[in-house]
């Protein structure tokens, strides 16, 4: 069988490798997985039950998504990120990450460059490869909260820069990008006549009094950002992949026709899914903040038990959290990663995942219940 250069390049995702390997053991001590272990609350899984017994379910809906999924979206953007949208500026994805790709896929050609400040989400940086475009790792300023550098990017633009490509709040790093700072980056962005690719699938999870904001909501901005959202983490819902991008109505055309062969449409049972996640109860989404919160708060008092080993910046954002691994044991850390698994039981993520200035880190999800952090951190103690 012939395969595309372009895919024997890709190197194997560190963390779906770790997921394999953490198979082969019994009682491991999983902080690696950044999905909620919450289930999807009771109203959601009714209304969809209700959709099949009704026989709503069985076709493909519109490419771009069922009418009354979008304006519910509509509405959302107004009320939670500042947006004034129209359903003909909404396209229903299969969570961000699909909708990410056709993204990606209808703003740059073969060799075009995309920035990525990073850390930054490991499928990011594939899918600039996938699409035949060359990623531009700026790192992030990590002796200062992980903030953006400004400077460094306007360093890093060439005449072949078509975009910049970030997720806020991080994953890895859980940082909260300020809007200062977004709106620096606005102004480059203009100045160079670049587009803005945004994952902001961890909207609604920031802590000590940080905001999240919408670069999108800067008005001049809105012709050049595609905003890419999910419900998967909002709602507890990583199963029913379903998520949603806006842009304006113009490229909204032209992203559907990455969208189309890249999926058809998004499954309708999740579509019904998601209108019972938007007009029910956002309670769900206080409850789940304020678990995370408390969460967070316990593995950095478990992190500060072993400053000796690691050092980290404590995240405002997101649940995960970017700990830098100290002395030569942080040299590689896919290898640091895969002692903890084999000699502790421990699963956690490999740094070099998240890009170049990843190396030296490991990445650990505090979306879990706080007696599995506990024994995660008594076995790295006892290790370590």
């Amino acid at each position: 069988m012939n395969i595309s250069t372009r895919v024997k390049q890709l190197k194997k995702s560190a963390i779906h490798e770790m997921t394999r390997l953490s198979k082969q053991f019994d009682d491991v001590a999983f902080l690696s997985w950044a999905k909620p272990v919450s289930e999807t609350p009771a109203h959601i899984n009714e209304a969809v039950i209700s959709a099949i017994k009704n026989n709503l379910t069985g076709g493909y809906s519109q490419s771009e998504g069922l009418v009354e999924l979008r304006e519910e979206i509509v509405k959302k953007l107004q009320r939670d990120n500042n947006i004034k949208a129209d359903i003909s500026e909404i396209l229903v994805t299969v969570g961000a990450i699909e909708g990410l790709m056709a993204s990606v896929m209808s703003v740059i050609d073969p060799g075009d460059e995309v920035i990525l400040p990073t850390p930054t989400y490991s499928t990011h940086i594939t899918q600039v490869k996938l699409a035949s475009g060359i990623p531009v790792m700026v790192p992030l300023q990590e002796n200062d909260n992980y903030s953006l550098d400004i400077e460094a990017i306007k360093k890093a633009i060439t005449p072949k820069t078509k975009a910049i490509m970030f997720c806020t709040p991080s994953n890895p790093t859980g940082t909260v990008f300020p809007e200062n700072k977004l709106r620096e980056l606005a102004e480059v962005t203009l100045e160079h006549n670049l587009t803005v690719i945004t994952d902001e699938a961890y909207e609604y999870f920031t802590y000590d009094d940080q905001k999240h904001f919408s670069i999108a909501s800067i008005p001049e901005m809105k012709d050049k950002v595609i905003t890419n959202y999910t419900l998967t983490k909002s709602y507890a819902m990583t199963g029913w992949r379903i998520g949603y991008l806006h842009c304006n109505k113009e490229n909204i055309q032209h992203i559907k026709k990455a969208h189309i062969p890249l999926t058809i449409c998004a499954p309708v049972a999740s579509q019904y899914a998601a209108i019972a996640a938007l007009k029910g109860s956002q309670q769900c989404i206080e409850k789940f903040r304020m678990s995370y919160f408390k969460s967070r708060n316990l593995m950095c008092e478990r992190l500060d038990r072993l400053s000796s080993v690691f050092e980290y910046v404590k995240p405002d954002g997101a649940y995960l959290m970017f700990p830098k691994i100290l002395g030569k044991q942080g040299k590689d850390s896919f290898e640091f990663s895969k002692r903890l698994l084999y000699e502790a039981k421990v699963s956690t993520t490999p740094g070099v995942a998240f890009g170049p200035t990843g190396e030296g880190h490991i990445r650990l999800s505090f979306c879990v219940p706080e007696e599995m952090i506990n024994k995660a951190f008594d076995r790295m103690e006892k290790y370590l």
